[in-house]
């Protein structure tokens, strides 16, 4: 347990699983808080994110929030010049392009027809869904045939943004198997020292 820093949200959010990954990557210790929709709604937790969204992350006084701005705030605090987060400016655009991506086609592709399938309709509809996803796994399957991660030689956040949601992809009816450089970077992934699962139920 560690009380100074708390990262609050669901263990099958894909946006939750990118931080708490990232914080194993790390080998950063922290509390987990489980918030299910009746915390979302409370005052305490409007307070820390108005937006009512997971994940939020206390760290010794600070209140973070948006997943990929976590993402940034950690490699900065807590592995400042590593390749996490590149220093030079073709890198850092490099790992920033990805992170839209995270927030663009792969949030409204393969993460839509996850939650649409398992959990409540996104307002996606499944044709745009299927469609989004073939797109971005189409570019990263590109991408991949020059280097083994998403934005260079070695692992950064761009990696641990998109994860969760292109790995859990077939709960939304999105097959993999296309993809052949998209299945061998999900196993180094896995392969990463310190990584741990997004659970299924």
């Amino acid at each position: 347990m560690h009380t100074d820093r708390i990262l609050h949200g669901t263990r099958l959010s894909g946006h939750t699983h990118r931080v708490q990954l990232f914080l194993h990557l790390l080998g950063l210790p922290y509390t987990f808080a489980d918030s299910p929709a009746d915390v979302r709604a409370s005052g305490a937790f409007r307070a820390m994110n108005p937006l009512g969204q997971v994940p939020v992350l206390q760290d010794d006084g600070a209140i973070l929030v948006d997943s990929n701005a976590i993402l940034v705030y950690l490699a900065k605090r807590y592995a400042p010049g590593s390749a996490w987060l590149p220093e030079d400016a073709t890198g850092a655009a490099r790992v920033q392009r990805w992170l839209s991506q995270a927030a663009g086609e792969i949030m409204f592709g393969p993460a839509a027809a996850r939650v649409s399938a398992r959990f409540y309709d996104t307002g996606v509809p499944p044709a745009l869904a299927r469609g989004l996803a073939a797109r971005v796994l189409g570019l990263m399957d590109g991408e991949l045939a020059a280097h083994d991660w998403l934005a260079g030689a070695a692992p950064t956040i761009a990696d641990v943004a998109c994860y969760s949601y292109v790995a859990h992809a077939p709960e939304g009816g999105i097959a993999l198997d296309p993809y052949t450089r998209v299945t061998g970077w999900i196993e180094r992934v896995r392969a990463l020292p310190g990584f741990v699962p997004m659970p299924l139920e």
